[in-house]
């Protein structure tokens, strides 16, 4: 296991790391030591409702769809079906598989159509119309923002699923919101020596970057990287989200004397731009000397299983991979594997861990009262849930863990051994001060 360096909340607020501190143990707490009312209260009801909301149509359904799927799993799971995955494994655990505090969960769906203004009001359908406790889900960082701010103003927690762009828990942070997944800062951090090792550090690089927050983020966050070990940003395009056709802004590539193409596409625009790129031989090209190179720095299995073959050979960053050995990336899988039939994606892996973090803690505290269960969150260091210890981190509600770099299997053993991991990047190479990116998470009680 990388080297990992544990923060307290009482040890960042003293801007010092503490190596290998123990796991905090879980709080004892009364239950219904709380008497205040909040919205959607469950009260004396045997059951509680969590809303899942995910693109189940756009550019991002597949990632959506994959979820969706996690999401049923943990529900099953939290109620004492199926072989308990990562109830098992996870620690601190108050969990018992008899749902949360003794009330069976319950759910409901919505799709978000990887619109921000959508996915609003369909998070707003939950809350107000299905009273639902928790909101999470989102396959984009400009969904994630629009939600996460909908949540804070309406006193519901919302724990994000897959968003990568900085500002999710950087100027956009929130009470009420947390981020199990890693971000664009961390991708570039932890990309950066693997590509300087492999590609050397006198490259020319062209972005075709998704034009909204989360590629404006990695773009920033891998331009900096780059240029600061010698990498020249030759010219850097905003594509439309959902394009499907992207020749048009291949073509300039081959006229600009890069010799790197970094994509900043994600889901299906990712894999038709690489597709492309591909069919119009840019992997085949010399240029300036070097064999030309292409950097997808966000990958997922679902991706590299819809580009194919064309992935092989190229570097990118991920949350998480099925092919982890540790043991609760190992019951996850099996468990996911058992209900599905194949194993899931970092997507899925996201979702799932934040759906039984929000029950732990709120089993723990004994209460559903938000500002209880977001103090017990913020701090809380945890394992067993894949990738390593990990820290909710109290500033900015950002997860830190150890990062993947990926690699395309040049020879895949079937259609999904398609991502190789070549690097776990330990936690301290990619942890940042908390006010690197300035941000408010506003108040407890709204």
């Amino acid at each position: 296991m990388a080297k990992y360096k544990s923060l307290s909340r009482r040890t960042m607020l003293k801007g010092t790391a503490i190596a290998g501190a123990a796991l905090a143990a879980p709080s004892v707490f009364a239950r219904g030591a709380w008497a205040q009312d909040f919205r959607n209260n469950p009260g004396d009801a045997s059951s509680v409702t969590l809303g899942f909301n995910v693109p189940q149509t756009g550019p991002y359904a597949e990632e959506g769809a994959d979820e969706l799927r996690a999401y049923r799993l943990a529900v099953k799971h939290l109620n004492g079906e199926g072989d308990g995955g990562m109830l098992n494994t996870m620690k601190p655990m108050a969990l018992k598989g008899n749902g949360i505090l003794g009330k069976k969960v319950e759910y409901v769906t919505g799709d978000t159509q990887t619109k921000s203004d959508a996915a609003r009001a369909s998070a707003k359908r939950m809350i107000e119309r299905d009273g639902v406790v928790m909101v999470t889900g989102g396959s984009s960082s400009g969904v994630a923002v629009a939600v996460q701010s909908l949540c804070q103003d309406m006193g519901t927690i919302f724990m994000a699923g897959l968003t990568h762009a900085n500002d999710t828990t950087g100027k956009d942070r929130r009470r009420y919101g947390f981020r199990h997944f890693f971000n664009a800062h961390m991708s570039a951090a932890a990309l950066g020596p693997i590509l300087k090792d492999e590609m050397g550090t006198d490259r020319r690089a062209y972005y075709l970057t998704a034009d909204y927050n989360w590629g404006w983020s990695v773009e920033s966050s891998m331009q900096q990287v780059t240029e600061n070990m010698g990498w020249e940003t030759a010219n850097a395009v905003r594509t439309p989200l959902g394009a499907g056709d992207f020749s048009q802004y291949i073509t300039p590539v081959l006229d600009s004397g890069a010799d790197v193409l970094v994509l900043v596409h994600y889901g299906k625009d990712m894999v038709d731009s690489l597709t492309q790129a591909v069919q119009f031989g840019l992997r085949d090209k010399q240029v300036n000397g070097k064999d030309f190179q292409v950097v997808v720095p966000l990958y997922s299995r679902l991706m590299a299983q819809g580009a194919g073959k064309n992935v092989a050979g190229i570097y990118g960053s991920t949350n998480w991979h099925w092919s982890l050995e540790d043991e609760g990336s190992q019951a996850f899988v099996k468990s996911f594997g058992q209900e599905y039939g194949f194993p899931p994606s970092q997507a899925a892996h996201t979702c799932y861990v934040q759906a039984l973090l929000y029950a732990n803690a709120v089993e723990t505290v004994g209460t559903f009262y938000p500002p209880e269960v977001i103090k017990f969150l913020e701090g809380f260091e945890f394992d067993g849930a894949g990738n390593g210890p990990t820290l909710y981190r109290a500033e900015d509600h950002q997860c830190f863990k150890e990062v993947l770099v990926v690699k395309g299997n040049e020879n895949p053993t079937s259609q999904f051994d398609l991502l190789q991991v070549v690097d776990k990047t330990p936690t301290e190479q990619i942890m940042y001060p908390h006010d690197l990116y300035a941000g408010e998470l506003g108040p407890y009680e709204v």
